[in-house]
This record gives structure tokens, sequence and C-alpha cells, in this order.
């Protein structure tokens, strides 16, 4: 019995060797097999979705995986939580739970939910507006919403272009927006047409009138109300000028057209010689209270005279008008009379001029080429501006004018204050003198009175009376200035 149960115990000894070694084999192996759950991420670990698309859930697969034997086994249950705010920009987690022998593990899924849409820019148009060159584009107006940071109309960038309009915006998130307006122009530039060319020759003056200009677009719209004229011409002194007429476009373009103004001498006519006895009568400082009753002499007498007229009495203005409509020549002589203000400069007595030939055109019609300096061009009142009456003997020949003096002093603005003086002195200063130019002053009532018996005088010593025009002799003084 015992010999048996020591041959049992011999044979179960190697049976339990081999379990030990079996299981320790089986220890060995877990081990190093390191088995653990592995998930498997249907689309990735990490999402990006744009902001406003539903999540769905894309699925997770958890499975057991060693190193020795790899996946083993069907799929294990996995457990989801947490939440995705799809309408709001942001990272967002999702944690997956798998459990395996009473351990469990877990993984992570980030979502990433961004903004992706860029700002949408709408443009607005007004209808039945049209663009044109010279108006250019005026803004219809736009706007700009994102899905996002809504109205972003403020934001917008806005660039214009020769032939369109750039509208760019964007978002907090950086998304882009570009929008194009191409701007149609219903016309082309207008043309600017000068009157007389873009050469133009004039005489010296004391005035200068532009030729004038036209200007349309190629439909024939006038647009001569939008030009701009620029440079000025002094026509009181030879020389090249410029003047430059333009258009400015909304675009901030312009079209230009400059004429070159050459500014040369006057003509002046030369004198010429009465070709019989002459007296030209003429008479200063007028008109005044006195020149109605010597224009009736005059008309009396048939005879023309010469009227260097002034500003100094306006309610006898209308007597030059008279004068001018019977026959007489009409001249200028001052508006002011005022020495130490006219002769203060040579614009000083340019400024004179112009006021007293504005009356000559008023009463006359036209302007006149004819004058008289206060105290002849001899004068020495002058003095205190040396030179001037150099100066403007000849600046005034050189824009055509001419100026008288007087070869026969009635000395009415002297000494003399009788009318016999005055006649006396008038005789003195004809006899022996084939060519008489006479001065006298029509606000001297005394110096009136005389000129009935001047002209019987003269007609009865052969003379005949004349107004003076551009071709009388001067009768030019020394200047002394």
């Amino acid at each position: 019995m015992e010999k048996e149960r020591k041959q049992s115990k011999n044979r179960l000894l190697p049976a339990f060797l081999l379990l030990y070694a079996l299981c320790l084999a089986a220890a060995v192996l877990f081990v190093l097999d390191a088995r653990h759950i592995r998930f498997h991420f249907s689309g990735g670990q990490e999402l990006e979705l744009p902001v406003g698309t539903l999540y769905t859930e894309p699925g997770v697969r958890a499975v057991s995986e060693g190193r020795l034997f790899g996946e083993l086994g069907r799929d294990l249950p996995v457990t989801a939580e947490g939440w995705v705010d799809c309408s709001t920009p942001g990272d967002y987690a999702v944690e997956y739970t798998a459990t395996r022998a009473g351990r469990s593990w877990h993984a992570r899924r980030t979502v990433h939910v961004r903004d992706l849409t860029a700002p949408v820019i709408t443009l607005q148009h007004r209808e039945g507006y049209v663009t044109t060159w010279f108006a250019g584009y005026e803004e219809e107006g736009y706007s700009a919403l994102d899905n996002i940071d809504g109205d972003l109309t403020a934001l917008v960038e806005r660039t214009a272009w020769d032939d369109h309009v750039d509208y760019t915006v964007t978002d907090a998130a950086g998304n882009r927006s570009t929008v194009t307006r191409k701007i149609p122009f219903s016309v082309g530039k207008p043309i600017i047409t000068l009157t007389e060319g873009t050469e133009t020759e004039i005489p010296a003056a004391l005035r200068y009138t532009d030729p004038g200009f036209t200007a349309a677009d190629e439909l024939g719209n006038d647009m001569s109300y939008a030009v701009q004229v620029s440079g000025e011409v002094d026509p009181e002194h030879c020389g090249e000028y410029e003047r430059v007429y333009r258009i400015d476009s909304g675009r901030g373009y312009g079209v230009t057209v400059t004429r070159h103004v050459r500014v040369v001498p006057a003509p002046l006519p030369a004198a010429a010689e009465p070709q019989e006895k002459t007296i030209y009568l003429s008479f200063d400082d007028g008109p005044g209270p006195h020149t109605a009753a010597l224009l009736d002499v005059l008309a009396e007498y048939g005879v023309q005279a010469s009227f260097f007229v002034t500003c100094r009495y306006p309610e006898y203005f209308d007597m030059v008008g008279r004068a001018f409509r019977e026959g007489h020549s009409v001249c200028v002589h001052s508006a002011s009379h005022d020495y130490y203000g006219i002769y203060a400069s040579e614009e000083a007595y340019y400024a004179d001029f112009l006021a007293c030939e504005e009356l000559v055109r008023e009463q006359t019609g036209s302007y006149t080429t004819l004058f008289r300096f206060p105290g002849g061009s001899s004068n020495t009142v002058s003095s205190f501006n040396e030179g001037v009456m150099s100066r403007l003997t000849e600046s005034m020949n050189t824009m055509g004018y001419q100026y008288f003096d007087w070869n026969v002093d009635s000395d009415d603005a002297g000494r003399t204050r009788t009318t016999e003086g005055v006649l006396q002195n008038v005789i003195a200063g004809c006899e022996g003198k084939d060519c008489c130019l006479v001065l006298q002053h029509d606000v001297k009532d005394y110096s009136v009175a005389a000129v009935r018996q001047i002209i019987e005088w003269g007609l009865e010593n052969g003379y005949v009376f004349r107004p003076l025009d551009m071709t009388s002799p001067p009768a030019h003084h020394p200047v002394a200035n």
C-alpha cells in the first residue's frame, strides 16, 4: 500500500512541476504582453468644426491590445462624456472611457469650433444713378455683416481707383472679404475750346478782356460753368503771359488748355497836320453847371469841340452824353483831379483813369483813347514822385492812348478872371498859328462866356473848328518829370 502511494506521488510531481512551469510561463508572457486598451478615433483625435455646424460624434472603438499578441477579442464598450457648443468658437473636449478586467482606460478628443466664415459685403445700388466723367462716382452705399461679429460696416476699407472701387473688411477671427464695384462712366472727358485759339496777340491796354471759351462733353452738354481760369495777363506791360483753363473731375483728374497771350505795343497813328487853318477848342474839368450853355453856343455855330471830362459833378454827367451825340470829342481828363492821389504811382493813375473812362462809356457807349493829363504832361506838381510823368507818357502811348497838351492857353485857370481877358489870351495865342489847340475850362463861367467871340474871331480870320481825334496834332509839351 505504501509502495503504491509512493508510486502515485512520484507520478504527480512531474505533472505539478509542468503545471507550475506553465503558470510561470503564462505569468511571464502576461507581463511581457503588457496588455492594455487602445482607442481608435474615427475622424481623428483633433477635429476642426465651423461654427454653427451641428456636432455629430464620429465614433471611437476600444480594443484590448498587447505587445506580443496584438488585439484580442471583440471591441469593448465605450462611454463618452463632454459637450461641444457649436454656436460659440472655442476648444471643447470629449472624454471616452473603456473598462477591462475591472480597470478603466480613458482617452480625449479635442473639437476646435472655429469661425471660418468670411463677412459678407453687400453693395447698394441707387436706381437711375449714372456716373459721369465730371462728377465722378458718388458712393451709393454698402454694408458688411459677419455671422459672429455682426455689423462690420464701419470697418470696411474703401479704395477708389480709376474705374472701380474695392471694399475690404476683416472679422475678429481674421476672415477677410473683398468686393469690387465696377464703375461705368457714361461719357468721356470734356473738351475746352478757346475762342481765338491758344495763341493770342493783343495790343497793350489798361484792361484785358478774355476772348472767352466753351466747354462741352461728348454728348454736347454745356460744361462751361465748370471751367476754372487761372493766370493773369498784365495788359499794361508788353510781354508773354499764360492763361490756364481747367475742368476738374470728381475723380481728381483734370482737363487743361493753355492760352498764350502776347502783349505788344498798341498801334498809334501818326499825327497829321491839318490842311487848313484849324482851331481845336478843348475844355477841361467838366461837365459842370456851365456845360449846357457852352453846348448851346457850339450848336448855334455848328462848331465841334473836345471835352476832357472828370467825375467831380455827377449831377451834370448827362452833359457828357449830349456832347457826344452832338459830335464833340469826349476825352478822359481825371476822375478826381487830385494830383497827389493820381500821381502817387502808375497804378494809382491807371485806377483814376479807368474810373473816368467808365463814365465816358456809360454816357457814350464806348471807351475813348483820347486824354489829357491833369496839369498837362509838363506838370511839376507830380515831382513828389520822381519820373512818374516820363513813365506814364511812355506807358500810355504804348497802350495806344493819345494824350493832348495845348499850344494856346486861355489862362482861365490862372490869373485871368474875366471874359475879355480869356478872349484876348486866346486871340493872342492863335495869331500867327495855323494849328491851334486851345485850353479852356467849362467850369469857369467867364471862360464859357468868351466862346461866342472866340468862334466869331476864328471864322473871321479864316479858321475852321474841329474836334480832336487820334490823328490830330497832340501839341505835346516837354516832359519835366
